[in-house]
């Protein structure tokens, strides 16, 4: 009975499996491979384009979601192939400016300061979601965190900051301390989002996890994380002076004719376009306005407050 229940499924496998391999062989002749025989395949270098990154103080998978309709828009707009690259640091993103990786800059204040003196020319500046052409650094901790509801309870405790060269992530409220008072030596310890990319969300995210008493991120950061936190649990302490927004450069020696085309499709924009508002909104911005150098010379002066060495993101120096 055992050999009769097991044999006959047997039987029909092989008997299926004869037919498929010999049965469904083409008729027509065997190509045997001789692989000793390689071929190098090249992959193909890209199109020559314009260059294009926004410094990562967020992940790339949200800088590319924000700017990818832009780009395609200035792309459409000017006739260029504008191609989004991805720096995976601030240190990073400032090299490729001054090395030519990178052909247009959209970055923070501190950051454009230093490219400027690399050669890097701001030529636009952005009004925020608020409606205002500045922005500011914000202080937060856990609403459920008593020991600290005004700033001089910050001392003495741990800090997560966004970037040592991040504007409203770390030197805004440093700037913001000192004028109280209060030194970086006044607090516990002062630590920096890891990782590339996504350096605001992990501010924010290790304040939430209580991994730290309070972070330092750039307004607009908590609308960010809105889909991933509770930001009703969140509760923001400060808010520094408002600094000139974010800011477009062109690297040194990017030819004028491009610049002239990609800053006129820019200030083109409108939200009383439907298609364009929906791209500046995707965007995080409402409009994009001239910009010149000077325009930056109160993030100079802070540098300066500061005693930083913008060159290398370091104080002292």
């Amino acid at each position: 009975m055992f050999k009769l229940k097991y044999t006959l499924p047997a039987i029909l496998l092989l008997a299926g499996a004869a037919i498929y391999f010999f049965g469904s062989q083409p008729e027509g002749k065997i190509v045997r491979v001789d692989m000793s025989i390689r071929e190098e395949v090249r992959v193909p270098e890209p199109r020559p384009a314009i260059t294009y990154a926004y410094l990562p103080q967020y992940s790339h998978r949200v800088s590319y979601l924000r700017h990818s309709k832009l780009i395609d828009y200035l792309s459409r707009e000017s006739g260029f192939t504008i191609r989004q690259v991805f720096p995976d640091t601030f240190e990073e993103h400032r090299r490729m400016v001054e090395n030519g990786e990178i052909d247009i800059s959209f970055s923070n204040p501190m950051t454009y300061v230093s490219i400027a003196k690399n050669g890097a020319r701001a030529f636009a500046r952005i009004i925020e979601p608020s409606g205002s052409p500045t922005f500011r650094g914000q202080i937060i901790t856990r609403k459920d965190n008593r020991a600290i509801t005004r700033l001089e309870d910050c001392i003495g405790k741990t800090w997560i900051a966004v970037d040592p060269l991040s504007a409203g992530g770390y030197l805004f409220p440093l700037g913001l301390f000192l004028k109280h008072g209060i030194k970086e030596s006044d607090f516990k310890e002062i630590s920096f989002a890891p990782g590339p990319g996504g350096k605001q969300e992990k501010a924010v995210l290790a304040v939430y996890a209580g991994k730290y008493d309070f972070a330092s991120i750039r307004e607009g950061t908590l609308n960010v994380v809105r889909d991933k936190i509770n930001i009703d649990k969140i509760r923001i302490v400060a808010e520094t002076e408002p600094f000139p927004g974010w800011v477009y450069a062109a690297r040194k020696g990017l030819s004028e004719n491009v610049v002239n085309k990609i800053k006129y499709c820019m200030f083109r924009m409108s939200m009383e376009n439907p298609e364009q508002a929906a791209i500046l909104y995707q965007a995080g911005m409402r409009g994009i306005l001239p910009a010149q150098d000077s325009d930056y010379d109160a993030v100079r002066r802070l540098t300066k407050e500061l005693g930083l060495n913008i060159d290398y993101g370091q104080q002292g120096g």
